[in-house]
């Protein structure tokens, strides 16, 4: 009898237990994270309107890259430039782009990613403008080197893109912005074409500010980073900015509060090399690199080749036959005619053409085995650019090596996008642009100055870097395919 007493009370006490852990569930308020609040908005109407607006920012920093290449054959000429002071040109440019990405970098993640990259777009247009103002090779270059600086703060753009794709869409979308990045290389390729022989290369820089004066306009309408704005504590503003995407989508956000813990410590660049990220910083940095000096390096190569004959073809005509180098002449006032300006503009849709196979492998096999993969087949090419061929099949090997070098820099920035913390996001991006653009300072000397001297000398070192970054990626320690984005510092190693 006793133990059935006990054995009741027993099972009083734990049904009265059981209903007062109910009633504490049922009053405390319902809440979910930053993560859960992106995929429940799903992709919609703001997500077209985001990818349209900030791929046009690829269109803008496309045309500042690509213009180096067009106007190199112009100011040549009229200021009797010799090789080195032509390469110099693009390397001042990315030496503005590397000073200023680490600092853009750390601006945006103490401030925001919206003002780093509004100010950026206004930046780079106004230098840009006075380029074309220029009345010497001194202004030109140092001109040249402020507008680096803007596009290293546009750049940011794509982090501020990244933090509001949901996780299963970022592989699809985010390598589409090539599309853009391809129609800006066009653009200035066309002026090129257009504006140059008849105007000069003063006023092709002028129209080709266009774009970014009609983009500051319509970037009013891009809302500062949700992620950003929770980590900073401005939980108000990031409800704000999820309500009003949600009313856009016609969708709804979870049941609840939005709660994320605000980030007290702040990114910086002793973060980047803790145990946490030491591995994959140093191994992101130079791949960074390698990416921007093989795509500048199969850029640059490409317009030196046409500008110099250098090319070895087997249906050369008349004009093509004649070769240049610097011993001979101190300037080469060879302008790049039709046929030239049709080779660069084919070369421009191998950035696109491969898509498709781009997005299958980043779903497929994962953003390291697709940079591996990418690396190897850029090696390749760059020595086949070398064989002797007819234009036609010289044409077909840049459409092929310009495909894989730029789907390799959609890769690098994806998974870069992915692996760091909304915390140090911004900073990683920065630092991983800046070493990109060492890349793109030293490519320049081998692609417009080692070129007049050796073609397969001036390729090799290319090739070589790819291999040995495709290596270097398999030590990379996270795959980050299907993974949600993380918002805080964690030990990710």
């Amino acid at each position: 009898m006793v133990y059935e007493t006990k054995n009741q009370c027993s099972q009083v006490a734990f049904n009265h237990l059981k209903l007062f852990l109910t009633s504490v569930a049922q009053t405390e308020p319902k809440c979910y994270t930053m993560e859960e609040a992106v995929e429940s908005i799903g992709f919609g109407r703001f997500h077209i309107l985001l990818f349209v607006i900030m791929g046009s920012a690829n269109i803008v920093e496309a045309m500042e890259i690509m213009l180096l290449a067009v106007v190199s054959p112009e100011i040549r000429c009229e200021w009797h430039l010799e090789d080195w002071q032509v390469a110099l040109v693009s390397t001042m440019v990315f030496l503005g782009f590397m000073v200023c990405g680490v600092l853009c970098g750390y601006v945006a993640d103490k401030y925001g990613r919206w003002k780093v990259v509004f100010g950026g777009f206004i930046w780079a247009s106004y230098f840009s403008l006075l380029t074309s103002f220029s009345p010497s090779y001194g202004w030109f270059i140092f001109l040249r080197c402020m507008v680096g600086c803007g596009v290293a703060a546009t750049s940011q753009g794509f982090v501020l893109k990244t933090e509001f794709i949901p996780a299963k869409y970022r592989a699809f979308l985010l390598p589409l912005a090539s599309i853009f990045w391809m129609l800006g290389s066009m653009l200035i390729i066309i002026l090129g074409m257009t504006v140059v022989p008849t105007m000069g290369w003063r006023w092709m820089i002028r129209f080709s500010i266009i774009p970014s004066i009609i983009l500051i306009g319509l970037f009013m309408f891009i809302p500062e980073s949700a992620r950003f704005q929770v980590s900073a504590g401005n939980i108000q503003g990031a409800m704000s900015t999820l309500n009003w995407i949600a009313r856009m989508n016609g969708a709804t956000l979870p049941e609840g509060e939005l709660r994320e813990p605000e980030v007290v410590k702040r990114g910086n660049a002793v973060t980047l090399i803790s145990p946490a990220f030491r591995r994959t910083s140093l191994l992101l940095w130079y791949s960074w690199f390698v990416a921007s000096f093989s795509y500048y390096g199969s850029v640059l190569s490409s317009s030196e080749l046409l500008e110099k004959n250098l090319l070895c073809m087997t249906d050369a005509d008349p004009e093509h036959q004649i070769k240049h180098n610097q011993e001979e002449a101190l300037c080469y006032c060879i302008p790049f005619n039709m046929a030239d300006y049709q080779t660069l503009l084919i070369s421009c849709l191998g950035e696109v053409a491969l898509i498709p196979l781009n997005i299958g492998l980043l779903n497929i096999f994962g953003r390291k085995p697709s940079m591996a993969i990418l690396q190897v087949l850029s090696a390749i090419f760059f020595m086949l650019v070398n064989i002797c061929t007819t234009m036609f099949g010289f044409t077909v090997l840049l459409f092929l090596l310009r495909s894989v070098v730029s789907m390799n820099f959609n890769v690098v920035y994806i998974y870069t996008a992915e692996v760091y913390p909304t915390a140090v996001r911004s900073i990683g991006m920065g630092f991983c642009t800046s070493f990109s653009r060492v890349g793109g300072m030293i490519a320049p000397f081998i692609a417009q100055v080692l070129m007049s001297k050796s073609v397969i000398l001036a390729l090799s070192p290319f090739a070589t870097a790819c291999v040995i970054c495709a290596v270097g990626v398999a030590f990379l320690p996270i795959e980050t395919r299907g993974r949600a984005l993380l918002q805080i510092l964690c030990n990710t190693e």
